[in-house]
């Protein structure tokens, strides 16, 4: 290799004159993107758990970027990272297997930055530099391998002071990102969170801030699919937001999520808001399981002007949830661009089972008056079994708090089961409501609205219910082949209402 080195710059030298080193290498071709590997060990990290090693990161990062892009690399071992690192264009961060990457408690990770529209979300979706791991603007960047980044109990839960970080992984108008087979854990106010992103992959990602809060905040993202995850949150465990951080209302849409386990203890396993500035459009739920959520299971709300719309969940089971499935539209308007009110249609539900525990909050679809109804939704081999337990009660509409977004802003529903309101274009098919304890309200009562059709409901009756099914000013109602659990006909009350069955 030396002789033909040799002869080379011979041959450059005979024909061009005597030839500079420097140039030599200059014109040798850059490593593509990824080609390369940099072990975090061949620049001073120690993994010995105790020592800052944040240096010995960047470093590494730094001589990947330089040479085109590559792949930072850690061994098996404990990478204390005292300080935030900084991501940067065209590398993947790779933990090997029995590589952990633990937070500090040392105060010394980057201060949040002045935000002129923190006034539109709360404080942890404003600021983004406090976290162990950020970048903004970024291309082509993943964290992947077997590996675990891990808080350490360290990570702020509330509004972290200066030198605190809230976030694991922290990251802003991104394209091109692969989050994939590592662990997060510990994530303090969020374990990942992403705003202004497109083109996300997430395979066999494991998150557990079943201790800390929120587990994945997708806000203002495009084009994402997320497969075989497995989330457990303490708050919202995966939940799609569009806020007004970035002083901007952004797109969000064309998400596929596949084959998921989720959990959340105090809040939503997998939600829409309530953050929700700009419009979503085309998300695909397929195969996910919930195993707790003490407020929704399948949460949607729109709070701040945007529109939902081109939804679909299939296959899904749910099981001590709260609320099983929940619509609402809101007019908190918390968007910088002075919002009306948004709008909810085209959502579809297909093979859903939802058990629910107590406190419950029956599933509900509630709209605004006017133009803000609850549009063309439909609902096929949904069967929801809920607590039951209540008395008999009046049949008129709750109170509503129309600026908050909990389950509970709505008052006790008068329906044990499905409570509709202003909605229009609702559709059950094959579907059924039962409770676990006997009820004295109706299974379902809609109220206000036009065009709702039941075809083959099956609804559980309550020794001392006043009716099955209950239609106040609904205009355009239909059920057809419909029967309590016993098999008996169901019961019928429709004041104000018309009944219209092609």
């Amino acid at each position: 290799m030396r002789k033909i080195a040799a002869l080379a710059v011979f041959v450059l030298t005979v024909v061009f004159g005597p030839v500079q080193a420097s140039t030599v290498a200059a014109a040798a071709p850059a490593p593509h993107p990824g080609a390369a590997t940099f072990d975090v060990k061949d620049y001073g990290a120690k993994a010995d758990g105790s020592t800052n090693d944040t240096g010995a990161v960047e470093k590494a990062i730094n001589a990947a970027a330089a040479a085109g892009g590559g792949t930072v690399e850690f061994p098996s071992g404990q990478y204390k990272s005292k300080n935030t690192v900084h991501l940067k264009s065209n590398v993947t961060l790779q933990l090997d297997s029995g590589a952990t990457i633990l937070g500090s408690s040392a105060d010394t990770y980057d201060k949040p930055e002045s935000n002129p529209y923190d006034d539109y979300q709360d404080y942890g979706h404003s600021h983004f530099h406090n976290a162990m791991f950020y970048g903004d603007k970024l291309t082509n960047i993943g964290f992947t391998g077997s590996g675990t980044i891990d808080g350490a109990g360290n990570l702020i839960t509330g509004n972290p002071d200066s030198g605190e970080a809230d976030k694991i992984i922290s990251l802003t108008r991104c394209k091109g990102l692969t989050l994939s087979g590592i662990t997060l854990r510990r994530g303090g106010h969020f374990a990942a969170l992403i705003n202004g992103c497109d083109g996300v992959t997430s395979d066999h990602l494991t998150i557990d801030t079943a201790s800390d809060r929120d587990g994945w905040n997708v806000i203002s993202t495009t084009n994402a699919t997320i497969t075989n995850a497995n989330i457990a949150a303490n708050d919202d465990a995966l939940v799609f937001k569009s806020d007004y951080a970035l002083g901007a209302k952004l797109p969000n849409g064309h998400v596929k999520v596949r084959d998921s386990k989720l959990s959340a203890k105090c809040c939503n396993a997998l939600m829409f808001g309530s953050e929700t500035c700009g419009d979503f459009t085309d998300y695909d739920f397929q195969g996910i399981s919930i195993n707790g959520a003490d407020k929704s299971g399948l949460g949607m709300v729109s709070m701040d002007g945007g529109d939902i719309s081109d939804v679909h969940y299939r296959d899904i089971t749910m099981k001590n949830v709260h609320s099983p499935i929940m619509q609402k539209i809101g007019t908190r308007k918390r968007c910088g661009n002075n919002p009306g009110v948004g709008h909810i249609s085209d959502i579809t539900y297909d093979n859903v089972t939802g058990t629910g525990n107590s406190p419950s909050f029956s599933p509900t679809l509630w709209g605004e008056s006017g133009s803000n109804h609850i549009t063309d939704v439909t609902f096929t081999g949904v069967d929801l079994t809920v607590p039951g337990g209540n008395d008999t009660m009046s049949t008129s509409v709750p109170g509503n708090d129309a600026k908050d977004y909990n389950p509970k802003s709505i008052g006790t529903r008068p329906a044990f089961g499905w409570y509709l309101h202003n909605t229009d274009r609702v559709t059950f098919t094959d579907s059924s409501v039962r409770f676990a304890k006997d009820d004295g309200r109706p299974a379902v009562i809609a109220s206000g609205g036009s065009g709702l059709r039941l075809d083959h409901f099956t609804a559980q009756r309550g020794d001392d219910s006043p009716a099955d099914l209950m239609f106040q000013n609904v205009s355009g109602y239909c059920q057809t082949g419909g029967a309590n659990t016993s098999g008996g006909a169901l019961r019928i009350s429709a004041s104000g209402s018309t009944e219209n069955c092609p």
